[in-house]
């Protein structure tokens, strides 16, 4: 299935998602894209519905064929400050105000947004599956977080997050029983309180 090109042709629209909201570490990621009016690829899809090879191939179609593109994120300090919900909506708009040319309008998945961006938008419930330019933006999101979670697992080998991308697997959390939290894991998190309440 060929996903919606855009909710109104007639002006310049940005679709934005975000990755790792139910992580138990590191960052959240967003990305803003912006494709042409006429763009069409019947592979640009939902992230999680794609394979990494899948996902991976689509990165350079993506950045190559969009009018703009943009991958932001919000810190682990700032996720534990702000909480997780107001930390996406904080890198979504990240990602916008990124972006090279300006949006008229802005395509944002899920059922609410919060921003000081002057933009109107339009939340849009699985909208990943709904909007080409919402899926490129997931795609480009997850590829980004997925490889920034392989580079710290270098560093912090005991959870996993080569696999798990810090979202709470039996082995993320046998690798926080075990070795206990470190500076990348979200402390605000109640799951991770509960899991460190067990261990202790």
């Amino acid at each position: 299935m060929i996903l919606k090109p855009f909710l109104e042709a007639s002006r310049i629209e940005a679709g934005c998602d975000e990755v790792g909201r139910g992580c138990l570490a590191g960052p959240v990621v967003a990305a803003a894209v912006i494709l042409p009016p006429n763009y069409s690829n019947a592979w640009i899809n939902d992230s999680k519905k794609l394979g990494k090879r899948q996902r991976e191939d689509l990165i350079e179609e993506i950045k190559e064929k969009s009018l703009a593109w943009k991958v932001a994120e919000a810190s682990v300090a700032e996720i534990d400050q702000i909480n997780i919900l107001n930390a996406s909506f904080l890198a979504m708009s990240r990602a916008v105000q990124g972006l090279s040319i300006q949006p008229e309008h802005l395509l944002i998945d899920g059922n609410r947004f919060r921003s000081d961006l002057q933009i109107p938008f339009t939340c849009v419930i699985k909208g990943d599956g709904k909007f080409a330019s919402i899926a490129a933006a997931s795609i480009l999101a997850k590829v980004y977080r997925d490889k920034f979670m392989e580079k710290l697992a270098e560093e912090f080998p005991h959870y996993g997050w080569e696999k798990n991308a810090g979202y709470p697997t039996k082995a993320h959390r046998t690798g926080i029983e075990t070795h206990g939290d470190c500076i990348w894991h979200r402390k605000s998190f109640k799951l991770l309180k509960d899991q460190l309440s067990l261990d202790i």
